[in-house]
């Protein structure tokens, strides 16, 4: 099973989840069709997302949108609530109005950073989450209606009071895990990413092991995830980097060979087209930040 395509697993007939998680807990880059929420409990929580590394302070929240790539560093003496839940919870076919946003649009154009809400709305927000995880610890007779009405209650907050983000990021277009079929031949691809990244990887050997020729295989991949084949595998082979640089101190051309570039002159120029600054100065500014 693909680290970076994540298949979460909720209960089909209630497919929410929260949990604890401490601050050595490592999560490798990843996605998933649920939204997740992070609310920190204590102390630091380190998250990489987009192209980015934001250190999330005590009390702060911050969503991942469907599809939206982030991986977790180790942030020691620090505890981070973690919430998971399908969109299809909501009726939202009976729910929305005509001129609102779908709930998928919400969380994708919505600011995900806590820091960046109104103090009111920040606070609010904070209450509901916290009501939530104790609700699913509880988990007695009548809390999954409660769960149901928080969440509700949320979503109803953020339709009107959650700002648009500032910048954009790459999201997963929801395509590549709307059916299991498609799940099941993306998760192959996924996996033969995650395995073989570090060698040289073809288009025409993943296409065979999905069973496509390369022309189908293109538009496929395309279509579902929005990017190229090479453009993802480029991405994917970037965020390892980018992984490797904010948690290991190692010589350039060890962090280009673990995250499979042919050459540390060719991981400094992809790497700096991709994120605007070279290597050496991302892994910089990450230590002093």
């Amino acid at each position: 099973m693909s680290n970076y395509l994540e298949i979460t697993h909720l209960k089909q007939e209630f497919p929410f989840r929260a949990f604890l998680n401490d601050g050595w807990a490592i999560t490798y880059p990843h996605f998933h069709k649920e939204i997740e929420i992070i609310h920190t409990k204590k102390g630091k929580v380190n998250i990489g997302v987009g192209q980015k590394l934001i250190e999330l302070a005590e009390g702060e929240t911050y969503f991942f949108p469907s599809g939206q790539p982030h991986y977790f560093l180790a942030s020691p003496d620090s505890e981070r609530c973690v919430f998971q839940f399908d969109l299809l919870m909501f009726d939202e076919v009976n729910l929305r109005r005509p001129e609102d946003p779908t709930l998928f649009a919400l969380f994708e154009q919505g600011e995900p950073l806590s820091r960046n809400w109104p103090a009111d709305f920040a606070k609010r927000m904070t209450d509901l989450l916290l009501a939530l995880f104790s609700a699913q610890e509880q988990d007695t007779t009548g809390e999954r209606f409660r769960i149901i009405a928080l969440l509700h209650l949320l979503v109803a907050d953020f339709y009107r009071e959650l700002p648009s983000k500032k910048e954009r990021v790459s999201i997963t277009q929801p395509a590549a895990v709307k059916y299991q079929e498609t799940l099941d031949q993306l998760n192959v691809v996924f996996d033969l990413i995650e395995n073989h990244y570090q060698e040289s990887l073809t288009l025409e050997e993943v296409a065979k092991e999905v069973g496509f020729s390369p022309y189908y295989f293109t538009r496929f991949f395309k279509k579902n995830t929005g990017q190229t084949f090479g453009q993802f595998l480029t991405d994917y082979r970037v965020n390892q980097a980018k992984f490797i640089l904010a948690s290991e101190k190692i010589p350039m051309v060890e962090v280009a060979e673990k995250a499979g570039f042919a050459s540390v002159k060719t991981f400094h120029h992809v790497f700096k087209e991709a994120v605007g600054i070279s290597p050496l100065k991302y892994q910089k500014n990450i230590l002093k930040g």
